[in-house]
């Protein structure tokens, strides 16, 4: 995997709003001996994200557009040839030291696409709230319903091919932009793999999961996505289970 490793550019992507605490963790877990460029998507920060992530050594983009969506699509409008782009949080309940563990299925040709799953991992006491586990329920098993396929998450911490990312045509500027790059991942033919990732209780206040507002707006986002682009609905599979440990791809 060393020969592999040194052949393949690899672009961190970390969408970051008001996290000058959490950011300098993250970034000091990274395997920067792995990645080629760490980009922090500064989303209109009123805090000191920006000066933390550039003192930390990366290269920091501003995209004053709300929405996590729109973030990522910054980050990734300011890659250089990338081969493989890795999007984390900047909140530090992903586990950064995980990256080798996360793209290892894309750099061992297995995969397009790897989702690092929080349902298959070890979760913190209190990381995944009810109401997150609840909308992660949700969301996953409409996808199985929809489009044939048996996710456990849609986690953020996630690797995929620059090739692929391109081919799905991500659109997505809100909440439904892990949703949308998972169904529509499963629709261009993907190899898709899940491997377990830690979770731990994120530093500060969520923008999500941690309001009734952002968890009706984030969930309301997911489902109008799941459902936008179920074409055709597969609704005879009965698909099979990610976790057990033969097949490389998610395909029913």
């Amino acid at each position: 995997m060393t020969e592999v490793h040194s052949r393949s550019r690899i672009t961190v992507i970390i969408p970051a709003l008001n996290e000058q605490d959490a950011l300098p963790l993250v970034l000091k877990d990274l395997p920067w001996n792995m990645v080629s460029e760490v980009i922090v998507v500064d989303n209109g920060s009123t805090d000191d994200t920006a000066a933390v992530a550039h003192r930390a050594g990366a290269h920091v983009i501003h995209e004053p557009q709300r929405g996590y969506g729109a973030a990522c699509l910054a980050g990734m409008r300011a890659m250089q040839d990338s081969d493989i782009v890795v999007f984390l949080d900047g909140d530090y309940s992903d586990h950064s030291n995980e990256l080798p563990h996360v793209v290892g299925p894309i750099l061992g040709s297995q995969a397009d696409m790897v989702i690092g799953s929080r349902v298959l991992g070890v979760r913190e006491r209190g990381a995944l709230p009810p109401q997150a586990r609840w909308g992660n329920w949700l969301a996953v098993n409409l996808i199985r319903f929809l489009h044939g396929v048996r996710y456990t998450d849609l986690g953020p911490f996630r690797a995929i091919r620059v090739s692929s990312l391109l081919s799905v045509e991500m659109q997505d500027q809100g909440y439904g932009w892990t949703a949308e790059m998972q169904v529509r991942a499963v629709n261009m033919g993907l190899r898709i793999q899940e491997v377990p990732v830690s979770y731990r209780r994120r530093t500060g206040q969520s923008k999500i999961s941690g309001t009734l507002r952002g968890c009706v707006l984030a969930g309301s986002a997911i489902i109008k996505t799941i459902i936008r682009h179920a074409y055709p609905p597969t609704w005879r599979l009965i698909p099979k289970s990610m976790t057990k440990p033969a097949p490389s791809s998610i395909k029913a």
